[in-house]
């Protein structure tokens, strides 16, 4: 068959599908809506956690290491020690707490001033407070850090202010997880709906497509139409998971905002983009094709001209 006139074969599927759906608007926009919603959920998910990673990231400085020397480290060497520590992979900031300023910050706190009155002499170390890199915020960068310093012989022990890093990183590997649990289940109901919407419309088109296979059409050739018409549903759906997800985001951009305000951060609430937006609208269309696929040559067999 020439390229022309398999084009031009195409080109008479593709519009005839589109033609289909524009005149029934009420039945495509329902079908649309409930591909849309089981699309957008998934996505939804993938982008909670995309953000959420960059949000980590953003709270880097949130991060730190509290680094007890011991007693007998002076406050100069501390200092060096706060030099060789700045040098360490990974290190973004180091801060010396002396003894004497550790004292001052406990007696403000503590209420119990009086108390450290009557000590002779100051019980407290010096010590080195560590903020990691935001590349270096994961459980197992924040782990070969500690046992880094741990290992120095000066250091009596080392504090982990980041347990909520572990654990969050936890709850989004949890949540990683159902990402792809939801993609598989709201994909199955994707081919579902859209075999069932293209099951429909064969059914209602037995007469022509009888008419079709006896002046010799062939099934592939009576199949391309439903094909066209299942990849439609499947980019209409996507399309409207993404206007859905754009919506929700342009509104929360505001509030999340204001909040990594609150600590600290220039964080800001981004939407799909790129290989997202690739795999949102290419996943659509597939599982829109493979469902009218599905559906077509199985029934499509059924349809034999009558004699």
């Amino acid at each position: 068959m020439a390229l022309g006139t398999l084009t031009t074969r195409h080109t008479q599927a593709l519009f005839g599908a589109l033609g289909r759906l524009a005149r029934a608007p009420l039945a495509t926009a329902m079908t649309l809506l409930v591909i849309g919603l089981a699309l957008v959920l998934p996505a939804a998910l993938g982008l909670l956690v995309r953000n959420a990673e960059s949000a980590t990231g953003g709270f880097g400085h949130a991060v730190d290491m509290s680094v007890y020397l011991k007693s007998g480290v002076s406050l100069a060497r501390a200092r060096e020690l706060a030099v060789e520590a700045r040098a360490e992979p990974g290190v973004d900031a180091v801060s010396v707490i002396s003894a004497a300023a550790g004292l001052r910050q406990f007696r403000q706190y503590s209420g119990f001033g009086a108390a450290l009155d009557a000590l002779k002499s100051n019980p407290l170390p010096n010590v080195l407070r560590i903020v990691p890199q935001p590349r270096a915020s994961g459980p197992a960068a924040l782990e070969a850090l500690r046992r880094t310093f741990a290992s120095w012989p000066e250091v009596d022990m080392v504090q982990l202010d980041a347990q909520w890093v572990l654990r969050f990183n936890a709850i989004l590997a949890v949540v990683r997880r159902l990402v792809s649990i939801a993609a598989v289940l709201f994909g199955a109901g994707v081919l579902a709906v859209i075999g069932n919407t293209v099951r429909l419309e064969i059914l209602n088109r037995r007469d022509e497509i009888e008419v079709t296979k006896l002046v010799g059409g062939s099934n592939a050739f009576v199949r391309r139409p439903f094909l066209y018409t299942g990849t439609l549903y499947g980019l209409g759906g996507a399309l409207l998971a993404w206007l859905v997800l754009e919506t929700a985001v342009l509104g929360l951009q505001a509030p999340v905002a204001h909040l990594a305000r609150l600590y600290g951060s220039g964080f800001a609430l981004t939407g799909l983009a790129g290989r997202e937006l690739a795999v949102l609208f290419g996943g659509g269309m597939a599982l829109g094709w493979l469902g009218a696929w599905i559906s077509a040559r199985r029934h499509l067999r059924d349809i034999e001209p009558r004699a």
